[in-house]
């Protein structure tokens, strides 16, 4: 006996169906959550350990996140609002990345005061600031200074060369973090100054981001053994100038960030990638037709970002009267896609672990997503306070804000003289790390996948095109009786973290 529906029969009404309008019918269990694997594509040729992307948007993806998501198993996508110069150095950045080292440390000058370690340790957590002869990476290391050094003093205005640790323990440019680790070890410092043969600061090494980062298996590396990262381009001209910088500073897959992918614009520019750089991995879109998706492939696609509309702080199905539900769309264009052999990445609409799943289930080999990011400590932008909630600003690129320092370009709107909006501008509350949020992420995806019944994706992606994998569809009581209800108050896990809800 079957229930259910199989995605086939879920679909063919060609209503415009999102996540929350499904459910998946469990399967049988005969393994443990331990044994489900993660590993997808996003291209034809670049495999991760995890299905996770971040958005190429400006508040969510720079060099942090796009470090810390690789070492996760996931990619970061760095947003083109900004110059090419800007944006090759964060790609730059990331392939330069060693695990344990800081490679650009915020230092400070002998003239500046305590009240500056005071505001550094505020925003970022923390206070031991390596001293350079005039507060740049430019000129030689002079002092360090530590909690030991200021703690205890009373006046905060206080110059750093009259508290500063003078006496350095540093290492040569070179060392290994294994001999850097001992180092630090036999000094019971807490901080190692890494210097070049000029004695200028090359990196710092810290005795907790040590304790922290000891082993990443599941890291995201390219063949050279450097740390994955993509970065995004319009379709605009100038940006194959763009495109040159960002090879050169070893990008390893473009996304071509247009939020109506099926134009001549996108179709040349992939043309124009795939003969000047034909081993570089490019993924296309947005769409979310198998007809757009056909005509991306014929152009040279790895890649195709399915999404248009369904983000939380974009309005365009509201606005343009023009998208599709996100669960039909991925549905409809993994089909194609599937028969091609080119991943579909699900972009927007994911709020939970639900949601990823879901979107796997209807085909796709990976999630990009925002919203989930946004607010963590990797993200770009300060934390502020508003009503005792720690926030951090996040805007959709089709906001005019976003437009105003130069994501107009994905929407052909930089030139207009009177511009649409199709986005929002927001805050959200302080999400941690996502150190601690993709781990979990990962895990609740494990047993998802045990209670489905399939130990990996390419096991559910099979199913699901036999007919073996059951849907039904929900009604809004459905979805009521499936979340939390009929209660005064309680507490619920969110993001890895426990708030109390009233």
């Amino acid at each position: 006996m079957t229930d259910g529906m199989n995605a086939r029969e879920l679909f063919q009404s060609h209503s415009s169906l999102t996540y929350d309008d499904i459910i998946i019918l469990p399967g049988y269990i005969d393994f443990g959550a331990q044994d489900v694997q993660l590993q997808t594509k996003i291209t034809r040729e670049i495999e991760l350990a995890a299905p996770l992307c971040s958005s190429p948007m400006d508040t969510v993806t720079e060099t942090e996140m796009a470090v810390n998501l690789a070492l996760l198993g996931g990619i970061g996508f760095i947003h083109y609002n900004n110059t090419i110069e800007q944006q090759s150095r964060m790609v730059r950045r990331v392939k330069r990345f060693e695990n344990g080292f800081i490679t650009e440390p915020v230092v400070l000058s002998p003239a500046h005061s305590i009240h500056d370690v005071d505001e550094i340790r505020s925003k970022n957590g923390f206070s031991g600031i390596p001293i350079t002869e005039d507060g740049t990476l430019n000129t030689k290391l002079v002092g360090i200074v530590t909690n030991r050094d200021v703690d205890f003093e009373q006046d905060r205005s206080t110059l750093l060369r009259d508290v500063m640790t003078t006496s350095l323990i540093t290492a040569p440019k070179g060392v290994t973090l294994r001999d850097a680790n001992q180092m630090l070890r036999e000094s019971k410092r807490g901080k190692l100054p890494i210097i070049d043969e000029n004695g200028h600061l090359a990196a710092l090494v810290s005795r907790t981001d040590i304790m922290k980062n000891r082993e990443f298996p599941d890291a995201s590396k390219s063949v050279d053994k450097q740390l994955m990262v993509g970065a995004a381009l319009s379709t605009r001209p100038e940006d194959r100038e763009r495109l040159e910088a960002l090879v050169e500073a070893g990008v390893d897959v473009i996304v071509i960030d247009s939020a109506q992918g099926h134009s001549v614009y996108q179709v040349e520019m992939l043309r124009y990638i795939k003969e000047t750089y034909p081993d570089l991995q490019v993924i296309a879109g947005n769409v979310v037709t198998q007809n757009q998706c056909a005509a991306l492939i014929q152009a040279g696609a790895d890649g195709i970002r399915v999404g248009m509309g369904p983000g939380s702080i974009c309005t365009t199905q509201e606005t343009m009267a023009v998208g599709r539900g996100q669960a039909a769309a991925v549905y409809h264009c993994s089909q194609h896609c599937r028969e091609q052999g080119v991943p579909v990445i699900a972009d927007g609409g994911v709020r939970d672990i639900g949601h990823i799943v879901k979107a796997l289930s209807m085909g796709a080999s990976a999630v990009m997503m925002g919203l989930m990011f946004s607010g963590s400590s990797e993200t770009p932008g300060e934390y502020f306070y508003q009503n005792g909630v720690r926030l951090k600003r996040y805007r959709g690129m089709a906001s005019i804000e976003a437009m105003d320092a130069g994501g107009g370009k994905r929407y052909f709107a930089e030139d207009e003289p009177v511009r649409v909006a199709q986005g929002v501008s927001g805050m959200v509350m302080d999400k941690g790390s996502i150190r601690n949020l993709v781990p979990y992420l990962c895990q609740g995806l494990k047993h998802a996948f045990q209670d489905i019944g399939v130990k990996n994706l390419e096991t559910l992606h099979t199913i699901l095109n036999s007919g073996d994998l059951c849907f039904e569809t929900r009604t809004q009581s459905a979805q009521q009786e499936g979340g939390v209800h009929d209660m005064y108050s309680y507490e619920k896990p969110a993001l890895g973290t426990r708030e109390r809800v009233e």
